[in-house]
């Protein structure tokens, strides 16, 4: 993914630098002497938004939020915008502790990260930017294409210590039923982990210690799933898309039929239950700040372009207006 990303930085850095050469032709007419001055003007006023920004948190909305980022910076190159990853529990760790502006997460903040920031003082509210899709995945050459959330639970769950594939209820006759099974997920720090184990393990979120844990490396789980043929993981939507050459996603049933992780079906909701929403938190003091309430407003307000470029699932026109009405009323 982070080669990718520095692609995409790479191609909208170069496209500013050559629309910004393109707009100083010698041949320019008085009208777009005009138009370039008051664009000058323009910037020169967009310019004097200055300070930083420290975003911290997800390693499933990073992808986003260094877009974001990116872009930001580029219309107001007084402002430097951070972006880190230490997963979501890490990111509301820091956040409720006041070293963060925002915190990128794939899920909502628990009450006990909630109260911590509570007794700090931070009062926080969260704001949709993206859709996600966690997906199941497996080696490209493996022949099995759907899982109901009652065979991942067998595989998932506390005290599963499955050893093949045909071990996995329904598979026993399966073509890779001697193949030996293999774990990879997300740190527990990972809100991905901790969405992934509530949906498929229940209430009480107990997972089976028996899985190599890739802690924030989003990348390492590719790369492990890709090399074995029994191996199986999960992951935020915007790695399995861009490694669709690699490995393959599994679809999911909850109940309602197999249904794979594209698009449209996490869009509409039809991929379920493992279809979220991906959240930036601010604070209420930092969004007094000038520079964090411009950056919070670009993120939303662009959010179909830069999921775009992240190779992610933009929000629906519905979300979209529902959220913008919520940061409105974070900065009234």
């Amino acid at each position: 993914m982070k080669k990718n990303l520095i692609a995409t930085l790479a191609v909208i850095s170069a496209s500013a630098i050559l629309l910004s050469a393109c707009g100083s032709s010698d041949s320019a007419s008085e009208d777009t002497s005009a138009a370039t001055t008051s664009e000058e003007t323009t910037q020169e006023t967009t310019a004097e938004l200055s300070g930083s920004v420290r975003i911290d948190g997800s390693s499933t909305v990073a992808p986003y939020a260094e877009i974001a980022a990116e872009l930001f910076m580029q219309e107001n190159p007084g402002v430097q915008v951070s972006v880190a990853t230490s997963g979501t529990g890490g990111g509301f760790e820091k956040f409720c502790n006041g070293e963060t502006d925002g915190s990128n997460a794939s899920r909502l903040i628990k009450d006990e990260e909630a109260a911590i920031c509570a007794e700090n003082g931070i009062t926080n509210d969260n704001i949709q930017v993206a859709n996600d899709g966690i997906s199941v995945v497996v080696n490209i050459d493996n022949p099995i294409e759907c899982l109901s959330i009652e065979q991942l639970s067998a595989i998932w769950t506390d005290g599963a210590a499955l050893q093949t594939w045909g071990e996995v209820p329904g598979l026993e006759d399966s073509e890779v039923k001697d193949v030996p099974l293999t774990l990879y997920g997300p740190g527990s720090d990972s809100g991905t982990f901790g969405y992934f184990t509530e949906e498929v393990n229940g209430d009480d979120g107990l997972i089976t210690t028996n899985f190599v844990d890739i802690g924030e490396d989003d990348n390492a789980l590719i790369v492990g799933v890709e090399g074995e043929l029994g191996a199986m993981g999960y992951v935020g939507w915007t790695y399995y898309n861009e490694s669709r050459d690699q490995i393959k996603a599994l679809q999911i049933d909850g109940g309602n039929g197999c249904v794979a992780p594209e698009l449209e079906n996490v869009a509409s909701g039809d991929y379920s239950p493992l279809g979220r929403g991906l959240y930036v938190y601010a604070s209420d003091s930092s969004l007094q700040r000038e520079e964090v309430a411009a950056f919070f407003s670009f993120f939303l307000e662009n959010q179909a372009e830069i999921a775009s470029l992240a190779g992610g699932i933009p929000l629906t026109d519905a979300q979209l207006a529902e959220n913008l009405a919520k940061l409105d009323g974070l900065l009234s």
